[in-house]
């Protein structure tokens, strides 16, 4: 019988104009529904699904079968179902906290310690410790940033301005937390030290957050200045504490999630651990007691107080506490959310992002896009500025800030070392702008999940979430006037152009002499700073 051939097709990169095709897709279907399609349709779920299709049909264009294209998706999958697992059970923990009090105990506590001018300075310190301590801004958004939005209303502070300061601590303590799955997947995928890693960040992000913190205080005046009315707050307190029981102990579940992270519990174990201490406080302190209650809330969301769709209810329920209907509907709004349910508009959002990306990625769309320009890099500033723009490409199409810090770091690693420069150089600049501006869009999952606990588009709170934005502009600035800079001896070139002596950074050993004689050779050229007597 005779025997079938079997034709191997060659796979080749896209052109150009092939690998802008499934991203120029998303992009005009995005901004079709934003702006033109007069609010009949404004998500990004059905404009990332086509532009799939898109992607998948370039890379059968370019010689990938379907099932390689599938693959390519389900990879990008796999390595985020452990995000989107933990997703699921953030909402299970916002539910559980609202129903034992704990974030209205803080709201609550909230009003009573802090003032509007030192709201969001102070605000912005508190989330980035929770940050710090779990590892996560998801959490510390989900926890300590509902409660910001509480205590800022009741303070008279515009809601996207507490979002933004809530984002920007979050995110702070996100970046320095050995916790946190992106700071070490920056470290991993430079083949640095998870410390040397961290220790490279601190030049950038903390001057960022003094810069932030100063901002924030002079925001808190200028916001506060004429809009506060304490009658609000009190108000706020009142709606509270008819609704709950506040008392102190209400707190310990803060600490719970605190201690859970201090003791490098993996981040599902204690979650599930925080939300079983949330429970058993809403039976304790709330009167829970019923196993179908409980279910319903964590299932389904925290609902509070009467129907907001009748206002007639809503002004009988504000006469009875003798308060003003709008403070009521202002704890309604913060409270009534949470539950497993909730998070499910947002999984299915990552759910398809993710899967974009690894099309993207698996037909090479990136690589024939920005493949060549590093052939073109010449100095340490257009390197950080071109990887950070690499990466903001990648978190504004590829809909993923894993891909955002993933996706450039083998397009450039040659080329830190073809500079001189240390491992946590590109590392620190993979974050700068990978991880800080991905919340910055809708329809990355980043984005659609804070959109999704402050009821806002990013585009609202973003420019109020000051270290996201400066942080990436000030990594560029200073590298381009040869500052802030890490070398491949461990020297460093600090602000004001001195360069000392140092620990070189973790790096394969190969990698790491390339560098050395590179560093050297530019030094004999005058292209790399001595180190300083």
């Amino acid at each position: 019988m005779p025997t079938k051939e079997t034709k191997t097709r060659a796979v080749r990169l896209p052109n150009v104009v092939e690998a802008l095709l499934p991203i120029v897709v998303m992009m005009g279907l995005m901004i079709y529904g934003l702006n033109f399609s007069g609010e009949t349709y404004v998500d990004a779920h059905m404009p990332l699904a086509v532009s799939i299709v898109v992607a998948c049909i370039v890379g059968c264009v370019c010689g990938h079968s379907f099932s390689d294209m599938l693959a390519g998706m389900i990879d990008r999958l796999n390595a985020t179902m452990e995000a989107i697992l933990i997703l699921c059970t953030v909402g299970l923990l916002v539910a559980s906290f609202l129903m034992s009090g704990t974030i209205p105990a803080l709201i609550y506590y909230g009003l009573n310690l802090l003032t509007p001018q030192l709201f969001l300075p102070v605000g912005c310190i508190l989330c980035a410790i929770v940050g710090l301590a779990c590892g996560s801004s998801w959490t510390a958004t989900a926890t300590m940033g509902i409660a910001m939005l509480g205590i800022g209303a009741g303070l008279g502070i515009p809601a996207p301005i507490t979002a933004g300061m809530a984002i920007s601590g979050a995110y702070v303590g996100d970046k320095f937390s050995p916790l946190s799955d992106t700071t070490n997947l920056a470290a991993a995928v430079s083949e640095t030290g998870l410390f040397d890693h961290v220790t490279a960040m601190v030049s950038t992000t903390a001057p960022t957050f003094i810069l932030a913190l100063i901002g924030y205080a002079i925001l808190g005046v200028a916001t506060s200045s004429g809009s506060y009315d304490p009658t609000v707050a009190k108000e706020i307190q009142i709606v509270l504490a008819d609704g709950f029981n506040i008392n102190p102990f209400l707190l310990v579940p803060i600490l719970v999630v605190i201690a859970a992270c201090v003791m490098k519990l993996p981040g599902l174990v204690g979650i599930a651990i925080s939300v079983g201490t949330g429970v058993i406080f809403a039976v304790i302190f709330q009167g829970v007691g019923s196993l179908a209650d409980l279910f319903d809330m964590l299932h389904y969301g925290y609902g509070f107080g009467v129907d907001t769709d009748f206002p007639e209810l809503v002004a009988e329920a504000a006469a009875a506490l003798n308060v003003s209907p709008d403070s009521y509907l202002t704890v309604s709004s913060l409270l009534n959310r949470g539950g497993m349910d909730h998070t499910m508009w947002t999984i299915n959002l990552i759910l398809l992002a993710v899967a974009y990306g690894g099309a993207l990625e698996r037909c090479g769309c990136t690589e024939a896009l920005f493949g060549k320009l590093k052939n073109k890099i010449n100095s340490v500033g257009s390197l950080i500025f071109t990887t950070m723009l690499t990466s903001l490409f990648c978190d504004a199409t590829m809909c993923d800030q894993f891909l955002g810090i993933g996706v450039p770091a083998p397009l450039y690693v040659e080329k830190y070392d073809e500079m001189g420069l240390g491992r946590n150089m590109m590392s620190r600049t993979l974050e700068d702008c990978g991880t800080l501006w991905a919340a910055m869009f809708p329809w990355t999952g980043c984005g659609a999940y804070q959109q999704g606990v402050f009821g806002m588009s990013p585009f609202v709170y973003f420019p109020f979430a000051f270290v996201n934005l400066l942080n990436p502009i000030y990594a560029a600035i200073t590298a381009f006037l040869g500052r802030n800079i890490f070398w491949a001896d461990g020297s460093y070139t600090n602000l004001f152009g001195k360069t000392k002596a140092g620990k070189p950074a973790g790096a394969p050993a190969e990698a790491h002499e390339k560098a050395l004689k590179a560093l050297e050779a530019r030094r004999a050229a005058g292209k790399a700073p001595k180190i300083s007597a």
